[in-house]
């Protein structure tokens, strides 16, 4: 029970107490004052009757005394009169019995007890004692007055008591309103939400309690704050050129490895070598500072064209070296950010040198890439082409060795197949598992791959297909397709289903609602979970945060991929909560080997569990891995090491 509805009963309690003996002193004093009347209503009418019947009762005339009794006694304010002779003998006597009326409960007669009296006169006549009259009045009256009364005084304390209640429980919320901040306050917190009240009560008590809590939630998010804080200057120090802020080179490696070896879902894109050409001979005549803005001003741009691709890995190799892959395609396109790439660097460097530079400053060579690729051959590939440009002097060369062959290994009419794939849902499933903490624990999870079987009915990676779908504008229909065949399997999994949903999905409206709609109504806890790669949660925090509370409210879970690689870091998890993350591969693959690796990964597990998220890693493939992420505890693991992908059955 809430502290006002106690307050409530308590005050209820005390004002049934209060009218209870109230009534109680009421009933009795009522009661005493009555018998009073009965009393001496009875012994008023014995005097009358004795004033009227001496003279009868002298000479015994019975019949007289009857008819004058009778005739009293039929007002109904008597319940018995007896009259005597001077012998004591009766001259007449009649008793009527008490009809107290049905309206007048048993239990009020019980507990009201009215009992009259029965007083006397002595009837002397020519001074003579010729008899006595006994008279009892009736209780019927007293018991009727007396329930009239209790009736109005019960009604007015019950309309009393209402409106009191009312008033009283809406001045004890508006006072307390401030604890109701302070529990919303408490909540929140636990949810690694801060909230802090603007606005203090003017009550001593309160306002302490307020201060308090107020202070409470300021230091605990200074403390969050403070460790976000650590957090990315480790990712600084550890993952980002110092200059520029984009990855270092030992980041870029590792992304291209964990996209284009490892997960092969990339599919065809372009990796371009962007070299500053005579960086030395640009740092000697214009200065270390102006070479530096140069560098930034290059970052910068190269930025600009990595966003507008759906997906990308840019990163600073040396000090003249950037390397990009993006899976933009449109060579015109390319050629034409890379132009201005090339001017904007240009007009810079002409300010600092303060003359006009006719020749490309950077030299670009770029190389094909798909799911049949290898990132070291490609950067390798990509740093010959650029060290053509350069020679060459042009701006872009594409590589074109004698062992690079551009072969398509699937037919003409593989893009109606996907299509036809998606739109008529012959998709095959693959899963795998994230295990807790060692291959001999039981699932906990099963991610879920989506796969397009080739003409001979053999599975394909994403790399072959992926490109072709996001062409096609089918990425929103395909995991509809995913979602509809998981939903058929739900129920007689082993664990529960991960389907992971594309950027494309989230960002529409049309999927989203469909997406409700065929949850709303399902009985799905425990049986399917939702991720979606950090990049996408970033890019939509907002929509992401609403579409995590709608699967909250239907019990389903909900996590995010690939997290710990993004340079804008991982605030969003205070505002979408999800229920776990897995760690991306790129930070797993040298973890048993680098010690800044684990202590990065260390902090994402502690900042996860601070926050009540469950820590995954994604591609373990070494036990020596394991052993050590267990050590840095470690909520469970998924890779090769458990198992390739397999069939979902």
């Amino acid at each position: 029970m809430s502290l006002v509805n106690q307050l409530i009963a308590a005050i209820f309690a005390i004002l049934i107490g209060l009218v209870s003996g109230t009534l109680y002193i009421m009933s009795e004093s009522s009661r005493s004052i009555l018998q009073d009347q009965l009393e001496s209503h009875a012994q008023d009418s014995a005097t009358h009757l004795g004033l009227y019947l001496g003279p009868y009762m002298a000479k015994n005339d019975s019949a007289t005394v009857e008819t004058a009794v009778n005739a009293i006694f039929d007002s109904g304010f008597y319940q018995q009169i007896i009259v005597t002779n001077a012998e004591q003998g009766i001259l007449f006597e009649k008793t009527a019995p008490s009809k107290v009326s049905d309206e007048i409960p048993t239990w009020f007669q019980n507990l009201v007890v009215i009992t009259p009296p029965s007083m006397y006169r002595d009837v002397t006549y020519q001074w003579q004692q010729v008899g006595k009259i006994y008279v009892r009045s009736s209780a019927d009256y007293a018991y009727d007055k007396l329930w009239k009364g209790a009736q109005d005084s019960i009604i007015l304390f019950v309309s009393l008591s209402i409106i009191c209640l009312l008033a009283i429980s809406s001045l004890i919320r508006y006072l307390l309103r401030p604890l109701n901040k302070v529990e919303q306050q408490a909540i929140a917190l636990s949810e690694k939400r801060y909230i802090e009240q603007e606005k203090l009560p003017r009550t001593r008590e309160l306002k302490r309690v307020v201060e308090a809590m107020n202070r409470m939630v300021h230091r605990v998010r200074g403390m969050f704050e403070e460790q976000a804080r650590n957090i990315e200057e480790l990712r600084r120090n550890a993952y980002q050129d110092n200059l520029t802020g984009l990855a270092n080179q030992r980041a870029t490696i590792a992304q291209l490895a964990e996209r284009i070896d490892y997960r092969k879902d990339f599919g065809k894109g372009t990796l371009f070598n962007i070299h500053l050409i005579n960086l030395q001979e640009i740092n000697h005549k214009i200065g270390m500072d102006k070479t530096n803005n140069l560098l930034k001003h290059l970052a910068i741009q190269l930025q600009d064209v990595s966003r507008q691709a759906d997906q990308s890995v840019l990163g600073r190799m040396t000090g003249a070296d950037f390397v990009l892959l993006t899976s933009h395609l449109n060579k015109d396109q390319l050629k034409r950010k890379l132009d201005k790439v090339d001017q904007e660097s240009r007009k810079l460097l002409a300010q600092f040198m303060d003359t006009e530079i006719s020749y490309p400053v950077i030299g670009v060579g770029s190389c094909e890439c798909s799911d049949l690729s290898n990132s070291s051959q490609l950067l390798s590939e990509a740093s010959l082409a650029s060290e053509e440009a350069v020679k060459d002097g042009v701006l872009w060369k594409e590589y074109n060795g004698e062992a690079k062959q551009s072969v398509d290994p699937q037919p003409s009419d593989w893009k109606q197949h996907v299509a036809n794939a998606i739109n008529q849902r012959k998709i095959f499933l693959q899963v795998q598992s994230v295990f807790n903490k060692s291959p001999n624990s039981m699932p906990i999870q099963d991610e879920i791959f989506a796969r397009i079987l080739d003409r001979d009915n053999q599975a394909t990676s994403a790399g072959e297909f992926i490109n072709l779908v996001k062409e096609l504008g089918l990425m929103a229909e395909m995991d509809r397709a995913v979602i509809e065949l998981a939903l058929q399997k739900a129920d007689t999994a082993a664990c529960p289903l991960t389907i992971n949903l594309s950027h494309e999905a989230v960002q529409s409206d049309d999927f989203i609602a469909w997406l409700s709609a065929r949850l709303k109504g399902k009985s799905l806890a425990g049986k399917i979970l939702f991720e979606l790669d950090e990049t996408g949660v970033l890019n939509n925090t907002d929509a992401i945060t609403h579409f995590r509370k709608s699967l909250k409210e239907l019990n389903i879970g909900f996590g995010v991929d690939h997290f710990g690689v993004h340079p804008n870091g991982f605030s969003y998890l205070y505002s979408v909560q999800p229920d776990y993350v897995k760690i991306d591969g790129s930070l797993i693959r040298e973890i048993d080997q680098n010690a800044e690796d684990q202590f990065f990964v260390s902090s994402l597990i502690s900042v996860a569990h601070s926050l009540d998220i469950k820590a995954y890693a994604e591609h373990v493939e070494r036990e020596s891995q394991l052993q050590l992420l267990t050590q840095l505890e470690i909520d469970g693991s998924q890779g090769y090491l458990h198992g390739s992908p397999r069939k979902l059955s």
